[in-house]
């Protein structure tokens, strides 16, 4: 009976302290979980909501006259600016009834889109790359507009939103092995603060799977661990190969990326510092090669790059990365939603040849997962019914939060912060202190924040007494 009792009591401790964690943890993620699923569900639906957002711009009338070439549509686009803009990027689509887009940097820092009519070459108007809402709403998602303070915020947001779910699940773990389960909420039969509780537990626990795969395929593109993890995989030759110049298997015609003396800003140039909207996980700490110095030829036209990157398979629905200096290259980036299909060409300016051939199969295993799981993330793998299910988890996460927030503030006393009562006895949680352990290896800044937070619960917050009902 003795027995009975203490094994009754560590599994009340053991549920205390996972509660605890699992309150310390919703209480900081709440908000920013909220954020990151609107501005995710939005984000999921670009395609749809831009064309229906600046119609005016980007849709035209299809015609059964012939396009007007891109060469020509550029130079109509480059004079409609001012004379200080440099073109920079050109989106390639092929869609009769999509108009024809050029970025250009201003002299202000900003850069701007303007749209042409492709059949008869009238500028249709123009938008500011940096505010436009869906750049506004992916920024915010990524960051909170804060700069690298945001970006840090939601990159801990997303590792404490791992903590969360280990505890939620734990917590709901036991009452699913009772003999009538608790795989579906029991709405009907409770009320009140009962009512949120079953909604969030049940729910919580279907959707712990999905908030898995949204936290481990959108860390890798945060500024700091991703970036860390970027170069970890690089190096063990399980992202993009390191030293990939004339060594790996990618395919290379020139030895090594070369400095440009002429400009420095340029020199070691990679993907991830061209204008352009999105680039391959893989690919974005790659080095930009030079083309070859050549006086005896002019820059080849747009057009024939066009066609150069339809003879390597790449057709429609990319963008390039215009040459801004005379060792610049074009760069072709294709990011579709079949991860399978990603390239990526560098073509020297001159000859028109392709100096790197970046291929899905060129990859190393990690980042070919990472381009599945980035794909899935963002709702274009399967289509519109890749972005629903992305929503409804996104969705769904969101509910998660509002009834958590409203079950703390219906037990929350006064002005206190609410924490669940600290257990009395310490219960062996081994497997837990090692999970966290290797957690806040794994990710550094997470270590910090937890042992930031363990030294505020013995230090700073009473453990006060308060309702023990869950």
């Amino acid at each position: 009976m003795q027995s009975a009792s203490l094994s009754d009591a560590r599994a009340l401790a053991r549920h205390r302290l996972l509660w605890r964690w699992h309150f310390y943890a919703g209480l900081f993620v709440m908000p920013l979980l909220l954020v990151l699923a609107i501005t995710g569900t939005l984000y999921c639906f670009q395609p749809q909501i831009e064309p229906l957002l600046y119609h005016d711009r980007m849709i035209v009338s299809a015609r059964a006259e012939p396009r007007m070439s891109q060469q020509v549509l550029l130079a109509k686009a480059t004079a409609a600016e001012p004379r200080d803009a440099t073109p920079t990027t050109v989106v390639v689509n092929n869609d009769p009834r999509r108009s024809a887009e050029f970025v250009f940097r201003l002299r202000s820092g900003g850069s701007e889109s303007v749209y042409i009519d492709p059949y008869n070459g009238a500028v249709l108007g123009r938008l500011s790359v940096e505010n436009r809402l869906m750049k506004q709403v992916r920024n915010i998602h990524r960051g909170l507009l804060l700069g690298k303070t945001g970006e840090i915020v939601m990159e801990l947001a997303g590792c404490w939103t791992l903590v969360m779910i280990a505890t939620g699940v734990a917590l709901w773990w036991p009452k699913a092995q009772q003999k009538n389960g608790r795989f579906v909420p029991r709405l009907s039969s409770v009320k009140g603060r009962a009512w949120w509780r079953e909604l969030h537990a049940v729910g919580g626990a279907w959707l712990a799977l999905g908030a898995l795969f949204f936290v481990l395929s959108g860390l890798p593109w945060s500024s700091t661990w991703g970036k860390q993890f970027k170069a970890l995989a690089t190096s063990a030759q399980l992202g993009y190969p390191n030293g990939a110049w004339g060594k790996a298997h990618v395919h290379s015609a020139t030895p090594a990326p070369t400095m440009n003396m002429a400009d420095p800003s340029m020199a070691g140039m990679k993907m991830d510092d061209l204008p352009l909207p999105q680039t391959p996980w893989a690919v974005g700490a790659t080095h930009v090669p030079d083309s070859a110095a050549d006086a005896t030829h002019s820059t080849i036209a747009l057009d024939q790059v066009i066609g150069i990157a339809a003879q390597a398979g790449v057709k429609d629905g990319y963008d390039i990365a215009l040459p801004t200096t005379p060792q610049g290259v074009y760069t072709v980036s294709y990011f579709p939603a079949n991860p399978q299909d990603e390239r990526t060409l560098h073509i020297d300016r001159y000859s028109g040849r392709i100096l790197s051939d970046i291929a899905y199969g060129d990859y190393g295993r990690v980042a070919q997962w990472i381009s599945y799981g980035t794909s899935l993330h963002m709702g274009r793998y399967f289509g519109v019914a890749n972005q629903l299910l992305a929503s409804a988890i996104s969705l769904g996460l969101a509910a998660m939060t509002v009834s958590g927030f409203v079950m703390w503030r219906r037990r929350k006393p006064g002005r206190a912060v609410g924490a669940p009562a600290r257990p009395a006895l310490h219960p062996p949680m081994r497997a837990w202190a090692i999970g966290l352990t290797a957690l806040g290896i794994v990710f550094p800044l997470m270590g910090l924040t937890m042992l930031i937070v363990w030294l505020s619960d013995r230090v700073l917050f009473s453990p006060g007494r308060i309702a023990s009902t869950r």
